[in-house]
């Protein structure tokens, strides 16, 4: 995101609608003038301590990028944990997340201009000679038109901006004459087929060699795109336009916009998640401001500053109003429905609308970035990094943390807008998370759990293009930075774009079309850079008195709850109805119930049935509460299965070269040593023989008082645990014998009895799939002796390594001694951004033997009903008071309810078992009815969802 602001200088002395020649010359000093501002709110940060830690950023990036270049170049990406580059096709499919490869060095051509704001001048130039050598943007790939945009034609045009940038100082880049520019030309045609729709919102997907629709093309066919693919283009197009003169680009860029503004609701001004690309209708009906519309909105503010047309910056406003109106609920930003904005559509958010703080300080709406900011930072400094989806009650909700840069971005913001030194602080504690949780041998790993502190063998472009970009910016003085950064925007993915685009090639025409569309209300809107003396009020505390209330938000109270019931007391009504407080036998309860419209109904076989008939509740408002009670009834009935399913566990890998540095994600057994409840096992590794460990052991000595390494197959798992307890081992890792299987790819594995009594199994088991053993298969044939730690989730290192003779660094997470003392040996070590989820699958029995049989963990089942919302719980989950069941104590000071008592999964996405039903609703006659229908589908839909 850019530093540059609204439309001209802090002052009053510009007149309205300025002329974007000014505009742009001025833009840029409004946050930086609000800098003077802050004198006070946190201690301040000597400029020693802000150059060591500017330091430390470069050392983290240089064993990122250095590790890229070595190990995987010129494939796109890195695999940390493995050491080797990720090559589309050559590794298990990951689904849409591998969209955004094309055989192109995406890394490389993603990390150009960071190389520039980071002073590697001469590391550039060496990077812009490789990409012109080397890179090939004519392959049989089919890839992300919204990713191959924002990564690779964004960092070709930013790589081409700070190029030219260096030749005209004179000591860099004299060679240089546009290669980069044409190379993004030549890859903006190679796009402009996906635009060939009715609609002009472009296909998701393209051949980089065949284009759409072509046989051999293998694309074309999609009908469905999301909001914020078809609308982050407008940046990298109409820059491209700028550079080159080709007008065509801006034009199809311009043209996508114009149609998703029309497509947008009326009443409410928001937009949906997902658009049928050949009709524009709506495809998903939620809105928020994380994945799957974030960058959209993004776009219209930038495309603002960038090229000066007043309609993106009207019908930014227009959305912000509507945004502030219904989705932001402070501190949390929740999802809700574009034709109903008042109901929620969502109890949990996504990590990506971590760049909103960042958004609204260009905005010049400083308090709810300020709120929402410190809420995230709460959420990290539980669990390390953002989660990529928590939920209201700041539980997780899906446990993968890819390195995401969104929050950093932000914290950059709002200490450009603030000056605060707390600012520094946070981003102190970003630089030692990474250090210390991320970190590998071979760069920086992905979390696979923030619960367990288990890795992902992935590092995506991404974390270098945006993450050390904004890291060290955000420590560094102007004149550690070679070039004015005030003189650039920010696209999404950071790359840089100059300002003076904006003046240049404008042969575009500029007719406001939003008001066509609407009436706009011009209060709404900001003509002027914010006066810094309304952002702060002449009070150097402001930003500490709107995160104080907000410290202990995540570990001791529940805010959506708060709010709800202050406002119930204001307005003098009871607070609505939670299911988790329904007893179906307090008949002040079904009073509540048949007064927003639900009925209650018991079955033959003891189930109770919950049926809401809109049309019956007492009032609209009480449909509303009956409509939300139904769906908290859902998702309870669904956390309650899940708390039968055991979370993921952690191999640690503690000696040397390691260091307690590389976590897998190993399956759970359902005998043995509950790891949860007792102290972690620690120990050498040793492979069994025979290997499957289905017969007594041939080698007892070797895995006595050992952590014993089995294949899977031939015999049931608990019979593997006895014959290695037998022998003396202390523990026991099955390894999947399906080659190339990956926790990565493959739903979590839990490993289950056989049926008889396992009691006597004393000794903790873990399941890793093949990928994952073959690291520590590899280690053990390079180092020979091998030692693990099998524990519920990563220990700390510098607890595991006390009393070890070790490298500092290890234990101090401090990069920069790493160069003199570390050892040589390292070798074994987003869709819009996808955010992906995880099935468990229990298996009562090991592949391959005979007398195998299974049983899949299943979702929750609604019983059918012809009515129009209809839930049905067992009496033991709902007769009742929960509440009399559990403690009313909570372990982690969260709020006491059953929700909290519930274990939270990382899984979200339904599991395909056909025995899982969730009931056809009949079609009802009446029209109001009919649109309740339609919100219950969207409650399951979005449950189901998988963004």
């Amino acid at each position: 995101m850019s530093e540059a602001g609204g439309g001209r200088g802090c002052g009053s002395s510009v007149p309205q609608r300025a002329p974007w020649s000014l505009v742009a010359a001025t833009a840029a000093f409004c946050l930086v003038s609000a800098t003077s501002v802050w004198t006070a709110g946190a201690a301040p940060m000597s400029r020693e301590e802000r150059q060591k830690l500017g330091n430390q950023v470069l050392e983290m990036f240089d064993h990122a990028y250095g590790n890229y270049m070595e190990h995987a170049y010129p494939a796109d990406e890195l695999m940390p944990l493995t050491c080797r580059g990720r090559v589309r096709g050559q590794e298990p499919s990951r689904g849409d997340v591998d969209d955004a490869l094309g055989k192109f060095s995406l890394t490389l051509i993603d990390s150009l201009d960071t190389l520039v704001v980071l002073n590697k001048t001469k590391e550039f130039e060496d990077a812009v000679r490789k990409v012109l050598r080397d890179v090939n943007l004519d392959n049989d790939v089919v890839v992300s038109v919204f990713e191959t945009n924002i990564r690779v034609l964004g960092g070709l045009l930013g790589g081409h901006s700070l190029a030219i940038m260096l030749k005209e100082k004179g000591e860099y880049m004299q060679w240089y004459n546009d290669e980069l520019l044409q190379m993004a030309k030549q890859l903006g045609y190679k796009l402009l087929p996906a635009f060939n729709t009715t609609s002009g919102l472009p296909y998701p997907r393209i051949n980089l060699k065949f284009g759409i629709r072509k046989p051999e093309a293998r694309t074309g066919t999609e009908t469905d795109t999301c909001t914020a693919c078809a609308g982050t283009l407008i940046l990298e197009f109409a820059a491209l336009s700028r550079f080159t003169g080709a007008t065509i680009f801006e034009e199809y860029a311009r043209k996508a916009l114009d149609f998703l503004w029309e497509k947008r609701q009326r009443s409410s001004n928001l937009v949906g998640v997902t658009i049928n690309i050949h009709t524009g209708d709506w495809v998903r009906k939620d809105s928020g401001v994380g994945a799957g519309i974030d960058s959209y909105y993004e776009y219209l503010l930038k495309a603002y500053v960038l090229l000066g047309d007043d309609s993106f910056l009207e019908r930014f406003n227009t959305h912000y109003d509507a945004i502030m109106r219904y989705i932001s609920q402070p501190p949390l930003l929740l999802d809700v429905h574009i034709h109903k904005p008042m109901l929620n559509a969502r109890t949990w958010m996504d990590a990506l609308l971590a760049f909103f703080p960042g958004l609204q300080v260009l905005k010049g709406d400083i308090r709810p970035a300020i709120e929402t900011h410190e809420m995230l930072y709460q959420v990290i400094k539980k669990h390390n990094f953002l989660p990529e989806a928590f939920t209201t009650d700041f539980r997780v909700h899906w446990a993968q943390h890819p390195l995401r840069p969104e929050f950093a971005e932000s914290t950059y913001f709002l200490y450009k807008a603030t000056g605060d030194p707390y600012y520094l602080e946070v981003g102190k504690t970003l630089i030692e998370n990474l250090n210390k949780y991320a970190r590998v041998p071979c760069g920086f790993a992905a979390m696979k759990d923030v619960r367990t502190g288990s890795h992902e063998d992935r590092m995506d472009s991404f974390f270098l293009a945006e993450m050390f970009k904004y890291l060290y910016l955000l420590f560094a003085d102007k004149e550690d930075i070679i070039f004015d950064i005030e003189d650039y925007i920010f696209t999404t993915e950071a790359h840089l774009l100059p300002l003076w685009l904006s003046t240049t090639n404008q042969s575009i025409s500029k007719k406001n079309t939003t008001s066509e569309y609407t009436e706009l209300d011009d209060s709404n809107f900001d003509w002027t850079c914010p006066n810094t003396q309304i952002l702060f009020p002449n009070d150097p505390l402001y930003a500490q008195s709107i995160r104080e209330p907000l410290k202990n938000v995540v570990d001791k109270s529940c805010p959506r709850g708060i709010i709800r019931v202050e406002e119930s007391f204001r307005s003098g009504a009871k607070p609505p109805l939670r299911a988790r407080d329904f007893m179906a036998t307090n008949p002040e309860h079904l009073e509540i119930l048949k007064k927003m419209g639900v009925s209650l109904i018991h079955l033959k076989d003891g189930r109770v049935q919950l049926v809401q008939h809109a049309i019956q509740a007492a009032s609209s408002i009480d449909a509303e509460d009956g409509l939300r009670f139904m769906q908290e009834m859902i998702e309870l009935s669904s956390q309650q299965q899940k708390e039968q399913q055991l979370p993921p566990r952690a191999v640690q890998i503690v000696s040397h070269p390691f260091f307690g540095r590389v976590v897998l994600t190993a399956g759970p057994a359902q005998f043995g040593l509950d790891l949860s409840k007792h102290k972690e096992t620690r120990g050498f590794v040793a492979s069994s023989k025979p290997y499957n460990g289905c017969s007594e052991l041939t080698n007892p000595e070797a895995v006595m008082g050992k952590i014993a390494l089995i294949q899977r197959g031939q015999c049931m798992f608990a019979e593997k645990a006895r014959n290695i307890q037998n022998a003396g081992a202390i523990g026991g890792i099955v390894i999947d014998d399906n080659e190339g299987s990956s926790s990565d790819t493959a739903p979590l594995f839990q490993m289950a009895g056989d049926g008889k009594d396992t009691d006597d199994i004393k000794i903790p088991m873990l399941f890793l799939f093949s990928k994952e053993g073959s690291i520590i298969l590899d280690a053990i044939r390079e180092y020979e002796e091998v030692e693990v730690l099998l524990s519920d989730k990563a220990k700390d290192r510098a607890a595991i390594l006390k009393g070890k003779m070790i490298p500092s660094y290890i234990i101090n997470s401090n990069p920069e001694m790493e160069n003199e003392e570390q050892p040589s040996s390292e070798n074994d070590s987003q869709s819009a951004e996808q955010i992906t989820s995880s099935s468990q699958e229990v298996d009562l029995v090991d592949q391959g033997s005979p007398e195998e049989s299974s049983l899949n963990s299943q979702p929750e089942s609604l019983s059918p009903a012809d009515t129009d919302n209809a839930a049905s719980v067992s009496p033991s989950e709902q007769i009742s008071n929960p509440m009399e069941n559990h403690e009313t104590t909570s372990l982690d000071g969260e709020c006491t309810d059953l929700d909290n008592q519930l274990q939270e999964q990382s899984e979200t996405e339904e599991d395909s078992n056909p025995n899982v039903s969730w009931g056809k609703k009949v079609q009802p006659i009446d029209s109001i009815l009919a649109d309740w229908n339609e919100d219950i589908e969207a409650f399951e839909m979005m449950e189901k969802d998988e963004l």
